[in-house]
């Protein structure tokens, strides 16, 4: 190829000894050497290439501003089609979403529900073609009712067994009484006695189970009447007044004859599960101002799964809190429930078992008039 002596060389976009090559790449040639640059000047971006020819330097110039103007405005089309994707996707997304996330709370708050007792309750979704949410509504719903009906089964069998029980158990009663004084007729008594207690208390949680239980409250002193509990119960016990307690100020908003059971429940359990002394105090929480009573032994403590699990009818737990049929904890509970009372199973931290009874705050005393 022959080069012109200076200028652009004809046919191929080169240039011969070309002022404008970059310093660096200049040097590079004068090493016999060959190389490209990328420069930013006020003719706008540019890449250079240049090599040695004979003497001099032959260097082509790209202009790089058409291209950078090509992906600018690119950008700019990406940028103006993803704003408007977004601002047309998002909004139908984010209600769909919160759909989607409201439905799943009511499953997850109806399923607790469930899980605390309340078997009545229900998601009620509507069914859905290819809506997973709709199908796992339905299942929760389907397991509450199946739940519910063998409950509902259990507590019916349980009231009728009660109910059978109580005819040929008075017959039972009648014809303890006629036998001669002894060892046989005191112990046939006392199994009596203690078959009646128990179909009294199946009773009594069919009645509780079934909710039909209704409190009736009223003011009333808490120490007289847990000292006439206690005396009541016949089982040794101490009633104490918390330090910093007024005995004439310790009044509650209760059932009186349900407090009584509850109170009952829980020192016949202590005396009978633990070891003595037990001792029933009557105090008032200093956080809410609430009266409390709570019932302590000194034996080995409630057992874990009592404590995990709460009180379950006929498992007493350890076995070294005795033997029993488990109903006395049940039914106290269930009395706490309807009174409005809270009932907490605790071990104190210098041993002994702990039943603790917030009862509801005492409202304000209508005012009188003449």
């Amino acid at each position: 190829m022959s080069y012109a002596r200076t200028g652009l060389v004809d046919g191929t976009g080169a240039e011969l000894d070309a002022v404008e090559v970059p310093g660096k790449l200049q040097a590079l040639v004068r090493q016999g050497r060959q190389g490209t640059q990328y420069t930013d000047g006020p003719g706008g971006p540019a890449m250079w290439a240049a090599r040695p020819a004979g003497t001099r330097t032959l260097s082509v110039r790209h202009s790089l501003s058409t291209t950078f103007g090509d992906l600018e405005a690119f950008n700019k089309s990406i940028l103006r089609a993803g704003l408007l994707t977004i601002i047309v996707v998002l909004p139908p997304v984010w209600l769909v979403a919160g759909e989607m996330s409201r439905r799943l709370r009511t499953a997850a708050g109806t399923a607790r529900r469930i899980a605390a007792g309340d078997l009545d309750a229900r998601i009620s979704a509507k069914p859905r073609p290819f809506d997973e949410i709709a199908e796992i509504s339905g299942a929760v719903d389907s397991m509450a009712a199946s739940l519910q009906t063998r409950l509902r089964s259990e507590q019916r069998f349980t009231a009728d067994v009660a109910h059978e029980l109580r005819t040929p158990l008075m017959g039972l009663v009648t014809a303890a009484e006629l036998l001669p004084d002894g060892e046989v007729e005191r112990y046939v008594r006392d199994r009596v006695h203690a078959l009646c207690a128990l179909v009294e208390d199946l009773l009594e949680i069919s009645r509780l189970d079934a909710g039909v239980e209704r409190a009736d409250p009223q003011h009333c002193a808490l120490v007289p009447l847990l000292e006439e509990t206690v005396e009541r119960v016949a089982v040794p016990a101490t009633v104490l007044v918390g330090a910093t307690t007024d005995p004439a100020d310790v009044r509650a908003w209760t059932d009186p004859r349900r407090l009584e059971r509850i109170v009952a429940n829980l020192v016949v359990n202590a005396h009978r599960h633990g070891r003595p002394p037990v001792t029933v105090t009557v105090g008032v929480d200093a956080g809410t101002g609430v009266p409390t009573v709570s019932v302590r032994d000194r034996g080995p403590g409630f057992p874990t799964g009592l404590l995990d699990d709460g009180p379950q009818r006929f498992r007493t737990g350890a076995r070294e809190r005795g033997k029993g049929h488990g109903l006395g904890l049940t039914i106290a509970l269930g009395q706490a429930h309807v009174v409005g009372a809270t009932l907490t199973f605790g071990n104190a931290p210098d041993g002994g078992a702990l039943a603790l009874v917030q009862l509801p705050p005492v409202p304000p005393a209508e005012p009188t008039h003449d």
